[in-house]
C-alpha cells in the first residue's frame, strides 16, 4: 500500500466526516464566520514553511511567528465567541516576541535580539498576570495574598535566625 495514498485517504476521511458532522448537527464549523482566521494562519505558516524549506532568509520567521501566533489566537477567540478577548490581549504583544525569538534561534543567535524579546515577553506576561489578577477580583485576591505573606513573614522569620539552636 502506498503511504501517500494512505495519508490522502485519511485526510479525505477526516474532512468528509467533519462535513457530515457539520450538516447533521448544524454546528456550522465550516462557515466563514468560523474559518476566517485560516487566512491569517495560512499566511503565517507560508512564511514559516518558506524559511524551513530553503533555510535562507531567517527574517521570514518574524512575520511568520507573529501571524501564526495571532492566527491561532483568532481561532481560539472565534470558537469561544470572543469571550476571553479581554484577557487574551497580551498574546498580541507576545506574538512579536515569538517572531523575534524564532529569528534569534535560526540566525546565529545574536544576543542583541534577546533584549527586545525579554522586554516584550515581560510586558506580555505582566499584562496577562494583572489581567488575570483583575479577573479574580483584585481586592479579594490581593487582600488574601497580603494576609498570606504576613503569616509567612511572622512565622517564617524565627526559623531563619538560628537554624542550629533549639528555641524550646
Amino acid at each position: 500500500m502506498n503511504n501517500r495514498n494512505t495519508f490522502i485517504g485519511f485526510i479525505l476521511l477526516i474532512i468528509g466526516g467533519s462535513f457530515l458532522f457539520n450538516n447533521l448537527f448544524h454546528i456550522k464549523l465550516f462557515s466563514m464566520g468560523n474559518l476566517w482566521p485560516i487566512f491569517v494562519l495560512g499566511v503565517g505558516l507560508a512564511f514559516e514553511f518558506s524559511f524551513f524549506l530553503s533555510r535562507r532568509a531567517p527574517g521570514l520567521l518574524v512575520p511568520g511567528g507573529i501571524l501564526t501566533t495571532i492566527g491561532l489566537l483568532f481561532f481560539f477567540e472565534t470558537f469561544t465567541d470572543w469571550k476571553f478577548a479581554a484577557y487574551s490581549w497580551p498574546i498580541y504583544i507576545l506574538a512579536v516576541a515569538v517572531g523575534l525569538f524564532q529569528l534569534y534561534l535560526f540566525s546565529g543567535r545574536p544576543k542583541a535580539l534577546l533584549i527586545p524579546i525579554g522586554i516584550l515577553t515581560t510586558i506580555a506576561c505582566a499584562s496577562f498576570f494583572f489581567t488575570v489578577l483583575h479577573w479574580f477580583n483584585t481586592h479579594l485576591f490581593g487582600g488574601a495574598l497580603l494576609i498570606l505573606l504576613g503569616i509567612v513573614f511572622i512565622f517564617g522569620s524565627g526559623k531563619r535566625d538560628c537554624p542550629e539552636k533549639n528555641h524550646w
